[in-house]
């Protein structure tokens, strides 16, 4: 397994791009303000020396060792022994709306926003359980496999947006049972459950028999509500005023729809909660959560990384080198000697 320990430091590699521009900038003044003094070939007679490769060369080399150098300072690992660590807990799967009603902001700062928080606060608790999560609006799909890497959920929590699904909707019952398959075919000792986050609006499949079959496999399923019977716009833009509207110019309300979240808890032997702006339906499926059996949990990990560093860091000091004795203009005694042409 490849990773970087200081991933934070390939942002420095956002520098190459900017010193590239940079220097073709500086090329283009430099050449207009010698044309301005004469004629081109004049100007060559006068400084035969001069080379118009040799520049770039050294520049090309130079950004060349900044981005070795920035892959070294980014600390490359590469893991060379796996470990199977046994583990007490549960597998859940998060099933997570992102139809664009969920950007509705009736639940601070949005739906959506909320609902991240909340799975958020969830995982920072976690220690021994396995989790993955489903994505849905008109289809659904896995964004992240179950697993007990958690910062890797949090990273694919907080990059989920309605982007990702352009077809609209809100296919419950396929992200059930999309759910159900990510559990794998493997019958666990281990509790499994599923945290169905959605508000429950213009449901597009069968979502009460999807959570019935997840009953009769012994998976729970879990609703939590987001958003308000009365309804909301749903803004373009998040904190915007311009809000979505039908084909006839009327604004759209997105409403919870509480009695199909319910029957999809029932259903699914499960319970229903409705999130609002404080933690209690945080609270209150941790505490279901913690009634449910757990059990020994493996799972694959790589405990030994050897750094790849040196590696980067030696051929970025080679390359500084060869650009340090590469002279700007031609060297008379090397004048014979054509490498570079002019």
């Amino acid at each position: 397994m490849f990773r970087f320990a200081n991933i934070e430091y390939l942002w420095l590699l956002l520098l190459v791009p900017v010193l590239i521009i940079a220097h073709i900038i500086y090329t283009h003044y430099k050449r207009k303000q010698l044309l301005e003094i004469g004629d081109a070939d004049l100007i060559r007679e006068l400084i035969p020396n001069a080379s118009t490769v040799r520049p770039h060369v050294k520049f090309g080399l130079a950004m060349l060792a900044l981005v070795l150098i920035v892959l070294a300072a980014a600390r490359p690992q590469y893991g060379t022994k796996e470990e199977t660590i046994k583990r007490q807990g549960i597998e859940m799967m998060v099933a997570l709306d992102i139809s664009n009603s969920m950007l509705a902001e009736d639940v601070a700062p949005s739906r959506l926003e909320k609902s991240k928080q909340m799975l958020s606060s969830m995982i920072n608790k976690f220690t021994n359980d396995k989790v993955g999560m489903v994505v849905f609006a008109g289809t659904a799909f896995t964004q992240l496999p179950i697993t007990c890497d958690y910062i890797s959920a949090k990273t694919f929590l907080q990059s989920t947006d309605p982007s990702l699904i352009p077809a609209q909707g809100t296919a419950i019952g396929k992200a059930i049972e999309t759910s159900l398959m990510s559990f794998g075919a493997e019958e666990s000792e281990a509790s499994r459950v599923i945290i169905l986050i959605t508000d429950g609006e213009n449901h597009d499949d069968d979502a009460v028999g999807a959570a019935r079959k997840a009953a009769e496999k012994g998976i729970k399923v879990m609703v939590v509500g987001l958003g308000k019977p009365d309804g909301s716009p749903i803004p373009v833009q998040p904190g915007s005023n311009n809000f979505m509207k039908d084909r006839q110019g009327n604004v759209v309300l997105s409403r919870l729809n509480e009695d199909m979240c319910r029957q999809i808890a029932q259903a699914g032997n499960g319970i229903y909660v409705r999130a609002d702006n404080s933690n209690s339906a945080v609270r209150a499926l941790e505490k279901e959560i913690d009634k449910l059996a757990t059990a020994e949990l493996e799972t694959t990990v790589y405990t030994e990384f050897n750094e790849q560093f040196q590696s980067f860091a030696l051929i970025a000091l080679l390359l500084l080198v060869i650009e340090f004795f590469i002279f700007s203009r031609k060297n008379k005694r090397l004048s014979r000697i054509n490498i570079f042409e002019n």
